[in-house]
């Protein structure tokens, strides 16, 4: 059998009249009535009860027309694939990236999936989370990484990495001497602190501070990691941000922040029920896979 013999074979047992296929077909009623004798001969079976001009399908042609509607589908559905695949899939994502250690765990996805998918650009968003959260719902983005909390009503989750909050301080400051990779929250009483512009970050850092009996003295609120290490570099004040993999100034040491209550979360994220592009659904189930 040959994909070309069950679609002549598919259009009879749909028209059940040969004359009307054969024009369906663009073709002659003999060559056509040929084919599926032929069909017939290589199945060793009786497709069609034959009755004037009117056909009917025996429980052999019957099972075939079925087995054929299903063979077509796939044969076209695979050809689609492979010319997709020969053109290359193709497509802009645009992903909201919160700072810290997002773009470092995304980099990985970038590499990997446009080696599978060269033709696919990324444009990138940074800001902090409720920003992002805020493009998520605006369309103004279909993808985040973003830090808890979030609205689990609202939006499609899961976890794609971890990291802590960390000091960044100057060369320069008494506690870029001190020992060890951490610090406390005790140390930082009275210094001038650089954080994050988003409520949720600060009402935490306050938090942390009135545990020990204390105030948090914030002379900068800002969402770039990359300001408030150049504010610390200069000295105006330690940086309280996501520990990222690199230090962005040689004038600063990170010292991650002690304490479980310190660690983050990067969570994967999109709006529930709103349609999403083929490559941004691709990208998805990429990098769900990768983070398994």
């Amino acid at each position: 059998m040959d994909i070309r013999a069950l679609e002549y074979f598919t259009t009879i047992a749909e028209e059940l009249n040969i004359t009307r296929s054969a024009e369906k077909l663009n073709m002659s009623q003999p060559p056509l009535s040929m084919q599926i004798k032929k069909l017939e001969e290589e199945l060793q079976t009786v497709l069609f009860i034959r009755g004037g001009t009117h056909l009917e399908l025996t429980e052999s042609g019957a099972l075939l027309y079925r087995r054929a509607k299903e063979i077509i589908a796939l044969n076209n559905k695979t050809k689609d694939e492979v010319i997709a695949m020969s053109q290359g899939i193709t497509g802009t994502i645009a992903i909201g990236l919160v700072e810290g250690a997002a773009l470092n765990i995304a980099a990985g996805w970038f590499d990997g999936f446009r080696k599978e998918y060269p033709g696919v650009r990324f444009r990138i968003i940074d800001g902090n989370s409720d920003d992002l959260t805020e493009k998520l719902h605006a369309g103004q983005i279909s993808l985040a990484v973003i830090t808890p909390p979030y609205d689990q009503l609202l939006l499609d989750a899961f976890t794609v990495g971890s990291g802590r909050i960390a000091a960044f301080v100057s060369c320069r400051h008494p506690l870029a001497a001190k020992r060890g990779n951490t610090i406390s929250i005790r140390d930082l009483k009275e210094e001038n602190l650089i954080v994050p512009r988003r409520k949720a970050t600060i009402d935490l850092i306050y938090d942390w501070f009135r545990n020990v009996g204390e105030e948090p003295n914030i002379v900068f609120e800002t969402d770039s990691c990359l300001d408030a290490a150049t504010l610390s570099a200069k000295g105006l004040g330690i940086s309280l941000f996501p520990k990222t993999p690199f230090v962005p100034n040689e004038g600063l040491v990170s010292k991650a922040l002690a304490g479980e209550d310190k660690k983050l979360e990067y969570l994967f994220t999109w709006c529930k029920g709103r349609p999403l592009s083929d490559v941004e659904e691709l990208f998805i189930d990429y990098v769900k896979r990768v983070c398994k």
